[in-house]
């Protein structure tokens, strides 16, 4: 890896989408937007991981040519976490957004602070 942002473009971008999903997620009171916040920290976290895994020059770990070498191939350690990543990203998002379905039928807003307000105001 480089020592300025040139070289690392895939990290940076990585850093900045986590950032902005993490704004989101924080920032805003739309739990539909909290969902798609914690989306794009999870696919910047994939892009980070797959950055990291790939290595210029060499190629998948399929031994083809009789090369047992490691020299010649990359990490399938990253690729192996990015798409068991992925399947747990589904599914968390698939029941955030079942969750969210049930609240918006409950209180009939998608606003965070609005259905504490009405929580608190059926416990009275």
């Amino acid at each position: 890896m480089g020592s300025n942002l040139t070289s690392n473009y895939f990290e940076v971008t990585a850093v900045i989408c986590f950032s902005i999903g993490f704004t989101m997620l924080f920032l805003n009171k739309n739990l539909i937007k909290k969902v798609i916040g914690f989306n794009f920290m999870d696919s910047s976290i994939f892009l980070f991981l797959a950055s990291n895994g790939y290595i210029t020059g060499r190629i998948s770990p399929i031994i083809t040519n009789g090369s047992v070498a490691s020299e010649n191939y990359i990490n399938p350690i990253p690729a192996g976490l990015v798409l068991t990543g992925i399947v747990v990203s589904v599914s968390v998002s698939a029941f955030l957004l079942a969750l969210t379905t049930r609240l918006y039928l409950r209180y009939h807003t998608l606003d965070l602070d609005e259905m504490i307000r009405l929580s608190r105001a059926e416990d009275d």
